[in-house]
């Protein structure tokens, strides 16, 4: 993948950090905290600090590079997506993988806040936390 021709195109620098951090999260199906991310860097970059980490990434979120993950616990949590088609997710709170979802339900939602609320949307994010079927069957996906 060419990072340095997506950092441009999202109109950013393609500084050695920002190429490091896309680097990490590329390499791996599941979300990443700033802290994962960090700590990984550490080797590259011995004098990196925390909240480096947590501006570029936040400037990548925002430019729509990574996806944030905005996790039930409260936490932030970032994640590279390849699709670039309007689509959603289904993220495991057991092993973090995070999976494509089809279904989007734009069009029902717009109809609700428009005829039950008489507003409108300006935006929509749809993220589905659950249990992915392999820790169903381990004791990450136990509730007790």
């Amino acid at each position: 993948m060419d990072f340095r021709e997506l950092l441009k195109n999202a109109n950013l620098k393609a500084t050695p950090k920002r190429l490091a951090m896309l680097d990490i999260l590329v390499s791996t199906a599941t979300y990443l905290s700033p802290e994962d991310i960090w700590k990984q860097m550490q080797g590259k970059f011995r004098n990196i600090g925390l909240p480096t980490v947590y501006r570029n990434l936040e400037h990548l979120s925002n430019e729509k590079v990574i996806m944030k993950v905005i996790h039930p616990d409260r936490k932030l949590y970032y994640y590279h997506c390849r699709n670039v088609e309007h689509h959603h997710h289904f993220i495991c709170t057991g092993c973090r993988r995070v999976e494509d979802l089809v279904f989007c339900g734009e069009k029902e939602i717009e109809e609700e806040v428009r005829e039950r609320l008489h507003g409108s949307t300006v935006s929509h994010l749809l993220q589905v936390f659950g249990f992915c079927r392999d820790c169903l069957g381990t004791k990450r996906g136990c509730s007790a």
